[in-house]
């Protein structure tokens, strides 16, 4: 899906496409991408990078064209090992073009459009564009943070009540994507600091510099904090489950002991030797009793002893 913004006086969506303005492209078909390369003359790989995602944040020229790759958060809708993850965001200029490709639907994308509608405020150029949206993920990656938060501590308050594998599967995968976002943040910091020598900035742009690199430095450092207690958390219940297996095992070995120990006085009484019970009437009885008392004093040794 394509859409043309006008971006002078806040933004106005256009029906078609005029110089300076903004073209954001959302789930591109293979007719989006025809038209870009036809009409524009856009390098074919440029495209083909966007929609690797696993491709790193970073510039690029080519024929005058510049590439910028950014690394933005995405939710899956669907179940999934990584609920959270990063997906990037291409941003293509060239002259009076710009534009925006992303293989995948963000609410950030559509934050950062309702938000700019509203406040009737459109870019100065592209490079204020770019790095508006460089603060806008940064923005982005700490609400989703703070998701990430509310998640384990809900996954921590099932753990309290019982050690379950879905609890524990969940925060491993809250760890998965706190790996992704701490990667992606660190990789859109380096890139912000090679385009601040790279573009044109004027005063504003270097305000809204400061203020994106305050968001970003934020967002990273509560993404280590977050993976700190979650590597915590899971060694502490790895601990728990330990414990409690040992715990088990020790029980079992005692109990073992205990069950052991008739059965060792029935095979004393039962050899084929002389043992003056074999024609007492109260042999049986007393194989018995002898059982009985010895597993109840193995019983209170093993209580006293804490091991059962």
């Amino acid at each position: 899906m394509k859409t043309y913004w006008n971006t002078q006086n806040g933004l106005n969506q256009l029906q078609e496409w005029e110089p300076n303005c903004w073209i954001q492209m959302t789930c591109p078909t293979e007719e989006d991408r025809q038209m870009l390369e036809e009409q524009f003359n856009i390098p074919d790989y440029f495209l083909s990078d966007i929609s690797d995602t696993d491709e790193r944040a970073r510039y690029e020229y080519d024929d005058g064209w510049m590439l910028i790759i950014l690394r933005i958060p995405y939710v899956k809708e669907v179940r999934s090992r990584t609920p959270y993850t990063t997906v990037p965001l291409g941003i293509i200029h060239k002259r009076d073009v710009t534009i925006t490709v992303c293989y995948y639907e963000t609410n950030m994308m559509i934050d950062f459009v309702s938000f700019h509608q509203r406040r009737g405020v459109g870019f100065t150029d592209y490079v204020d564009m770019t790095f508006r949206l460089f603060l806008s993920s940064a923005v982005w990656y700490l609400k989703r943070l703070k998701q990430i938060s509310m998640l384990i501590d809900k996954a921590k308050r099932n753990l309290d009540r019982e050690v379950n594998n879905e609890s524990l599967i969940g925060l491993s995968r809250l760890q998965d994507s706190l790996t992704y976002f701490n990667t992606s943040i660190r990789g859109n910091e380096t890139l912000l600091s090679k385009l601040k020598f790279k573009l044109q900035i004027d005063e504003l742009d270097a305000d809204l510099i400061e203020d994106v690199t305050i968001e970003m430095t934020q967002a990273r450092e509560t993404t280590s904090i977050y993976s700190n207690i979650l590597e915590s958390t899971m060694d502490t219940y790895q601990s728990i489950i330990n414990n409690n297996m040992n715990t088990i095992m020790r029980t079992l070995t005692s109990v073992t002991i205990i069950l052991m120990l008739p059965t060792l006085v029935a095979s004393f009484f039962g050899m084929n030797l002389v043992n003056g019970m074999e024609t007492s009437p109260l042999g049986f009885v007393v194989a018995i009793v002898i059982s009985i008392f010895i597993s109840v004093l193995s019983w209170v040794f093993f209580r006293h002893k804490r091991l059962i």
